[in-house]
């Protein structure tokens, strides 16, 4: 029986992402997650007596900011050699020799493959042959898969390539090459990077991307690891998904529909957030949550008025639920309004007047010739004022990708959703106040 580890993508000490600005953001969680990441991939691998490691790229995150980098990685497959474990690394776009500047010289154990042609490395004690390529530039767009050579026959054959295979959403299309490329070799296994993504491409022989080790960030979501490889004496390979995050990141989409007043929105996501205490994993992992309120309610018209106050009491709730262990990311309040605005749109008020008018200078409108011109000097002007908004504020929160740009006819559709709930719920406020 033989046993390895497939990795890949570990972006070790990846930079955060403007992660400071948000109050009681775990910071130090996740400046130092990737780290504790890589930290259970060793002790996992001396655990289950692998006899070797597989990276396939994205080892690093660009350049180090200082050597510690470098360091923290020497000694963690220092640990491995100690263990007998060899390490086999192929270069990815992030880590390719021309974006790093730094190295140090890795332990006697470690080996990386050549970025200049695919290249094959032996071990006739254990009957494996391994394949691979590294990324010799950032921008790889060859298929570098076409010059790997065929399987070495009597022996267990894998190939590890950093690569989008067809394209994968939310991944450059680097070196790029189809399914029936990689079949062709007739490998037993492929241990594949790039995607951040756990997939399974085939089964029969096994193609697969483990996904990172550790998420970043909100489009990073669910549960990240590696793959751990089992080839039994008779040939069948049996493959696991372990575990190794530290934060995980996670969506919870709740539903306000039937929510009378603000306190029974804040009710609802405090049961959805006691599911997510109750998780088994809950213990053993920090969540970093974005929360998702949608639904039509009567508690939307007082919510619009003051959504911040009501965000706030919202993490405040889940500060205390948690005891500290789920830090919200964001919360998206996606209600709507209990009033049917497509009647209110019928009357022959002002109200019904700004409805109609709002709806008219929407993108669905924007074909009819009559609506052009308005609608062209509308967007100038909402840009405008966004612009001068966006220069009074910090470059942190300018950058925020949640900043809505109003030449996005997406974008601009959701901002004059938003803005007729909120006129709407303001004006009948205020009408219901007077």
């Amino acid at each position: 029986m033989l046993k390895f580890l497939h990795t890949a993508d570990i972006h070790l000490d990846s930079p955060l992402l403007g992660l400071e600005r948000y109050e009681g953001a775990p910071v130090e969680e996740i400046r130092c997650a990737t780290r504790q990441a890589l930290q259970n991939l060793t002790e996992l691998a001396i655990q289950e007596k692998v006899k070797f490691l597989l990276i396939c790229g994205d080892l690093y995150d660009g350049d180090w900011k200082d050597y510690n980098t470098g360091l923290f990685l020497v000694k963690e497959m220092a640990k491995l050699r100690e263990a007998g474990i060899r390490v086999f690394i192929v270069s990815g776009n992030h880590d390719a020799e021309s974006h790093i500047t730094r190295s140090l010289k890795m332990p006697e154990n470690v080996y990386r493959f050549s970025t200049k042609k695919a290249e094959t490395k032996t071990m006739e004690d254990l009957g494996v042959a391994i394949h691979g390529q590294g990324f010799a530039g950032r921008a790889v767009m060859d298929n570098l898969s076409v010059t790997y050579p065929k399987a070495i026959p009597n022996l267990f054959n894998i190939g590890m390539l950093h690569t989008s295979v067809n394209g994968r959403e939310d991944s450059e299309p680097y070196a790029p090459c189809s399914k029936e490329d990689l079949l062709a070799k007739g490998y037993d296994y492929w241990a594949l990077g790039h995607v951040h993504k756990r997939e399974i491409v085939h089964d029969d022989p096994w193609i697969i991307f483990p996904g990172n080790i550790q998420g970043r960030h909100i489009k990073e979501s669910g549960a990240k690891g590696c793959t751990l490889v089992t080839v039994e004496d008779g040939g069948s390979v049996v493959i696991n998904h372990l575990n190794l995050d530290l934060v995980r990141w996670d969506v919870c989409t709740v539903d306000a529909s039937g929510a009378e007043n603000p306190e029974d929105i804040i009710e609802k996501v405090r049961s959805e957030i006691k599911n997510k205490i109750n998780d088994n994993d809950y213990e053993e992992h920090f969540l970093a949550m974005r929360l998702l309120i949608n639904g039509r309610c009567k508690a939307h018209d007082k919510v619009a008025v003051n959504p911040e106050k009501w965000k706030m009491e919202i993490r405040a709730m889940v500060a205390d639920e948690s005891g500290g262990r789920i830090w919200i990311e964001k919360i998206k309040l996606n209600t709507g309004t209990k009033i049917d605005l497509d009647d209110l749109m019928k009357g022959k008020d002002p109200i019904a007047d700004l409805l109609v008018f709002i709806d008219e200078i929407s993108p669905a409108k924007s074909h009819l010739p009559e609506y052009e011109e308005d609608i062209i000097g509308l967007k100038k002007q909402i840009t405008a004022e966004i612009t001068r908004l966006q220069s009074k504020l910090p470059a942190e929160i300018r950058g925020a990708d949640e900043w809505p740009d109003p030449e996005d006819p997406e974008d601009f559709h959701d901002l004059l959703k938003v803005v007729k709930q909120l006129l709407i719920s303001t004006l009948l406020a205020q009408g219901d106040a007077s």
